[in-house]
């Protein structure tokens, strides 16, 4: 899953984590720029499940924490995707 920020507007990934899966099709993965406020994550069409390769080819910075477990958070600090104390 990711916003248009990221795929429509062109933002590099933000903030990501990792839930359990939902069904095959879902890696888990829910990648954010990080300005998205509660209003527009609450309009559907903001959200599209996208294949994670997809949103590699978007800001391949991604492909560094795409190995990590369910319950991984990550933050953009400095241009760097850093892991979220659990």
């Amino acid at each position: 899953m990711a916003t248009d920020r990221i795929t429509v507007d062109g933002e590099m990934v933000g903030y990501c984590y990792r839930e359990e899966s939902i069904d095959d099709n879902d890696s888990g993965w829910r990648f954010f720029c990080g300005d998205e406020d509660e209003e527009y994550l609450g309009i559907a069409s903001n959200i599209e499940i996208y294949d994670v390769n997809t949103i590699a080819n978007y800001d391949p910075s991604v492909i560094s924490v795409l190995d990590s477990c369910e319950g991984a958070a990550f933050e953009r600090v400095d241009g760097v995707l850093v892991r979220l104390a659990e």
